[in-house]
């Protein structure tokens, strides 16, 4: 297992990101207790955050709407694995919104329209791990 601060992924992680594979997000809720759902995420490398598209009705942005948690989501393709941990948000900004859902489109499809009920929750990298290979020097 290999760990890496944001800014250093090689371009194998971001290779690893761009590739259509799903994903786990775990949300840990204010008492601890995990809520673990599958997704699809895209990564935004400008940032160092990923992002879910998601809607204002799903548990995981409601429990998000009393500001950040902790959480991370993982991605697994054989021997082939990541986590990006840090702590989670949730927007409704219309921008944010559309950007994560043109990004969501190019990795995976379309995703279902959903108006003024769209979601983003962005992931904030506060540590990145994964397998031998995906960081620079790795």
């Amino acid at each position: 297992m290999n760990t890496s601060p944001p800014a250093s992924p090689g371009p194998s992680f971001h290779a690893f990101v761009t590739e259509r594979h799903l994903a786990t997000l775990t949300i840990v809720r204010p008492d601890g207790r995990p809520h673990t759902t599958p997704v699809g995420f895209t990564w935004l490398s400008e940032e160092g955050c990923a992002r879910v598209i998601t809607w204002s009705g799903s548990l995981k942005a409601r429990l998000l709407v009393d500001g950040p948690l902790n959480a991370s989501i993982c991605q697994v393709d054989g021997g082939r694995w990541l986590t990006i941990e840090g702590p989670a948000e949730v927007s409704d900004d219309p921008s944010t919104c559309l950007s994560a859902v043109e990004a969501y489109s190019a990795r995976y499809r379309p995703p279902k329209d959903r108006g003024p009920s769209r979601r983003v929750i962005t992931v904030g990298a506060r540590r990145i791990l994964g397998s031998s290979g995906l960081f620079d020097g790795a």
